[in-house]
């Protein structure tokens, strides 16, 4: 008979330090080194967690937010950088895999930049980096959109694993997209808080949409969904205020978000973090998959793909294209209808001129 592997899952309840990236990526290696002494194999991270999440745009005016999305880009860091590197030599030295959100910046822009999970493998190789889809209301100030190339699901010794960033989780065909890859193992990276109303009113809910999310994507692909969010320090409060109380209030009173671990029956299997830092662990057995698909399976024999068709573009985008063959060859042509360039003869003034 098949066997179905089990491993422990830990999803990090955690706040950066804020544009500091040599610091948070410390942070995120001790993270990862508690967590693999904890016997964890699969570590997630927050959404941004290296290495700020952009909260000022929705508690400012665009006008007003100039110097922290100088600090974000100036913070942005690299999928061949230096500070990924570091990352993947920690999953490597453990053992473990890892999956990291993090402010992606690029070399073709100084002000580009994209909300990115990567995963790293347990050999230190990236497995995949995916670019959230499109940044979510506010954070449209701060975020590029990315693209279909990071819809994957990779295959691993402990399981299939997929993930999407924050609100992308309600993207109901996101979710399919990878579920039809027979996506087992999903990590779901959210913010700290998400301020969306004046003070005093009621606002959104993100634990309350956290969980409703994450237990509805568990429940509808039968499986393993790690939930890893991010925390909003005192210290980050304080930066981001700049001791204006009403923007404080506004921070302060947004709901915070939640951590935790849900079975393939949408419910939760680990304890929950919400008003302080650590980590959640969960033991997975992928065998609590199966019968689950036997009442509804999705991407089997509970849906007719006769009635319904759905077409992902994974081609990754880039500002320009250039076909140099085809410009070599163009070249080539127009010199050839110019024919050999006229030769130059001296004449008595010293000057040269063509024949």
């Amino acid at each position: 008979m098949k066997e179905y592997p089990k491993f422990k899952a830990a999803a990090c309840h955690a706040a950066p330090i804020y544009f500091d990236t040599p610091a948070t990526i410390d942070k995120a290696c001790d993270l990862i080194a508690e967590a693999a002494r904890n016997g964890a194999s699969l570590i997630a991270f927050p959404e941004a967690f290296v290495s700020a999440f952009p909260i000022w745009c929705g508690v400012w005016a665009p006008v007003e937010t100039h110097e922290f999305f100088f600090k974000l880009a100036s913070s942005a860091i690299t999928i061949n950088g230096p500070e990924v590197a570091q990352l993947r030599e920690a999953a490597r030295r453990h053992g473990v895999f890892v999956s990291m959100g993090i402010n992606e910046g690029t070399p073709v822009s100084m002000g580009c930049v994209w909300d990115t999970n990567i995963l790293i493998g347990d050999d230190g190789s990236i497995l995949n980096r995916h670019r959230k889809l499109i940044a979510t209301h506010w954070e449209k100030l701060a975020w590029a959109s990315g693209d279909g190339s990071g819809l994957r699901v990779v295959d691993t010794r402990i399981g299939r694993i997929g993930a999407l960033v924050c609100g992308e989780n309600t993207n109901a065909l996101a979710r399919f997209s990878l579920m039809a890859q027979g996506e087992n193992v999903h990590i779901s990276a959210y913010s700290p808080r998400w301020p969306t109303h004046p003070s005093g009113e009621v606002a959104y809910d993100l634990e309350a949409s956290i969980r409703l999310r994450a237990g509805a994507a568990a429940f509808e692909g039968k499986m393993f969904n790690i939930v890893a969010s991010g925390f909003l320090p005192p210290e980050a409060i304080d930066m981001i205020s700049r001791n204006d109380p009403r923007v404080r209030r506004l921070m302060e009173e947004a709901s915070k978000s939640v951590s935790m671990i849900m079975g393939p029956d949408g419910m939760p299997i680990s304890d929950t973090l919400q008003d302080e830092e650590g980590i959640v662990y969960a033991d997975i057995d992928l065998a609590k998959c199966v019968v689950p698909k036997q009442f509804q399976d999705v991407v089997g024999y509970y849906n007719r793909f006769d009635v319904f068709e759905l077409k992902v573009n994974r081609r990754a985008l880039t500002p320009v294209e250039f076909n140099d063959a085809e410009a070599e060859t163009e070249r080539a042509q127009f010199a050839a209808e110019l024919g050999p360039l006229p030769a130059l003869s001296r004449v008595p003034d010293g000057s040269d001129r063509l024949q």
